[in-house]
């Protein structure tokens, strides 16, 4: 039996295409049911409910040989590092009373930066609270998103330029949903692994937001420009957008991780995934931006 979180996510609803065609049961939990597809909702069986509460996961990790734990953003939490902590300990829980043999967590390369990481702090305590338990684990190790330029579709067709407080010249690892999930789903269908351990997945590009600017205005075919924002200046942005204080000083913190190089000694040790930064923007992000 496999378990699923946010089924209706961006990672969780890819690896479950991955996986629909195996012979393994798998089990989901979702709030709202009616978001999976109805040949979803014909293939998996359906927990209820938020895989924060422990009569959830209680109820959804029995007979679990292998869950894939993501906990979902919030970006109303008034403590990120809280707020992870408190969504996992539920599962925590219900990994121990039900036996659970693995878990795969969606969590971010630079576990050992050592320094304040923003909201990628979080996930590292994420991990260790999960290791706590004894299950076999693989901490999934992502830089950053190709799907984050998403959320900036409309600046970028509207203005020609997408924005981050990241500096313009440091250059980032990257990578796309679509390889985190092809990794996650092969190790949620092999039974075989044991222990605990870290697995990088990372894109083929190291890029400047600078470099990202040029690829995309390659294949948009018009000019596309990055500028930075300040740190305040982007805090209060994300402010205006309802987010929390905390949450968005997160943001801020991340960026600023990831200009001091958090990615840089994890990002090459694995063999990188096939989605290139040029080859994500053609397939998904030039379809966003004329949609």
């Amino acid at each position: 039996m496999i378990v699923v979180t946010t089924p209706t996510g961006q990672i969780g609803q890819q690896i479950l295409d991955n996986i629909f065609d195996s012979t393994e049961a798998i089990r989901v939990i979702v709030r709202d049911p009616s978001r999976l597809s109805p040949r979803m909702r014909e293939r998996v069986e359906v927990v209820q409910g938020s895989h924060d509460d422990i009569d959830v996961v209680t109820k959804a990790f029995e007979g679990a040989d292998c869950v894939l734990w993501l906990v979902p953003p919030n970006p109303r939490a008034e403590s990120s590092k809280g707020y992870y902590l408190n969504f996992t300990r539920p599962a925590c829980e219900a990994i121990k009373s039900q036996g659970v043999k693995r878990v795969i967590g969606v969590s971010s390369l630079g576990r050992e930066f050592g320094k304040n990481a923003g909201l990628l702090s979080p996930a590292f305590a994420m991990d260790d609270l999960i290791e706590t338990t004894g299950v076999s684990y693989r901490a999934l190790r992502m830089p950053f998103f190709m799907e984050n330029l998403l959320n900036q579709v409309k600046t970028i067709k509207s203005q020609g330029m997408f924005f981050m407080a990241n500096s313009g010249d440091h250059k980032l690892a990257t990578c796309a949903t679509r390889d985190i999930a092809t990794v996650a789903a092969k190790l949620l269908l092999d039974d075989s692994w044991t222990g605990q351990d870290s697995v990088p997945v990372v894109g083929p590009d190291d890029l400047t937001p600078k470099d990202m600017a040029q690829i995309i205005s390659q294949v948009l075919e018009r000019p596309v420009r990055f500028q930075q924002i300040t740190s305040a200046d982007y805090k209060a942005t994300m402010m205006q957008y309802g987010m929390t204080e905390a949450w968005a000083q997160g943001l801020v913190d991340m960026a600023a991780a990831q200009d001091q190089g958090i990615y840089n000694n994890e990002s090459r040790t694995a063999q990188p995934t096939p989605t290139s930064f040029i080859q994500w923007c053609v397939e998904v992000l030039k379809p966003a931006v004329l949609a």
